[in-house]
């Protein structure tokens, strides 16, 4: 199958970690027509400048990486903006694509996706068979919404206009481009952030919430994006095959987990940090453990190409260039 380097491809969210991660992997495949928006440029919210920049752009292919996210603090603190903002991005964006003859487009969900208490590993067909984790539901029905979206689109559009919009769910994602405000950042770029501070100032100890016994999975942001090209431009019989018209979303997973008192360990290792590490069980641990089942995915042909410490490695360069203050 050739390539065709020329087409267009807008990559919504090009600005933030995911997005920015698939404009590198794009451009190192020689694609060069990539068309990108900040938020002050597009608000993807709004339907009447979404459908405006469809019609003047044109794009051939989308990647639907943008998103109001955040961490529980900040899911639990705004639901209404996280629920609204997302469906009104995914709907707008899925909508005018289709509008304006758009064939192929890969929309990027969350692993908060599948029920709190999912068999682990958690394969595709996990979605919608139980309660979400209420902290971040109103986020995760809006990106099942997406799912559903590209769906209902290619069942009712993809024999009559040729569409194929296709969906794939990464596991907890780190690397460059994170954020790491204290408040609302994930658990790698805190731990990096705490881990660097307490070097800088040679803390004797760092305290971390919780037991450190729960397990959790981690994907380097760069093997999220060669998943994503490598999912979109993947043939379409391939895809078919492999997938159901009602359970079309592809996991995207490192393929094992790692305790969180694991994982400080491994920050603090990569950091440069020699103190104590102690945990605080009287914080909450979260749910014991969230996998993604990749086995399809890997079947298919893909695999992780970047271990913990490497990723961690490039990850703490980045922080140190970008977001020391």
């Amino acid at each position: 199958m050739t390539l065709d380097l020329n087409q267009k491809i807008y990559v919504a969210g090009h600005r933030g970690m995911v997005g920015s991660a698939i404009v590198r992997n794009l451009k190192s495949k020689g694609f060069h027509n990539i068309v990108g928006k900040t938020h002050s440029e597009l608000d993807l919210t709004n339907q009447a400048a979404v459908a405006q920049f469809f019609i003047e752009e044109k794009p051939d292919q989308v990647y639907l990486a943008a998103a109001k996210v955040g961490g529980i603090h900040a899911n639990n603190t705004f639901p209404a903006e996280f629920i609204y903002q997302n469906l009104m991005m995914e709907a707008n964006i899925v909508h005018q694509a289709f509008e304006n003859g758009v064939k192929k487009l890969l929309f990027l969900g969350s692993s908060c996706i599948y029920p709190k208490l999912a068999p682990q590993p958690m394969s595709e067909n996990a979605l919608l068979t139980g309660k979400l984790e209420s902290t971040n539901e109103p986020y995760a029905i809006a990106k099942i919404a997406g799912i559903k979206l590209c769906e209902s689109y290619n069942r009712q559009y993809g024999n009559s206009h040729g569409i194929d919009y296709r969906s794939v769910m990464p596991t907890n994602l780190y690397g460059p481009g994170d954020n790491y405000h204290p408040e609302n950042s994930h658990v790698i770029p805190a731990l990096i952030r705490r881990f660097h501070e307490a070097k800088i100032s040679n803390a004797p100890e760092v305290v971390i919430w919780g037991t450190g016994t729960p397990k959790r999975e981690f994907l380097y942001v760069d093997d999220m994006a060669a998943a994503s090209v490598f999912v979109m431009d993947m043939p379409k019989p391939i895809y078919d095959q492999n997938i159901e018209p009602m359970e079309s979303h592809i996991n995207v997973g490192y393929g094992s987990d790692i305790t969180i008192l694991e994982l400080a360990e491994a920050v603090a290792k990569v950091v440069g940090y020699e103190g104590m590490i102690k945990t605080d069980p009287t914080k909450p641990d979260g749910t014991p453990r969230k996998q993604m089942d990749s086995s399809k995915l890997n079947q298919l042909g893909w695999q992780a190409q970047f271990d913990l410490e490497t990723g961690l490695v490039l990850a703490y360069a980045d922080f140190q260039k970008n977001h020391r203050h």
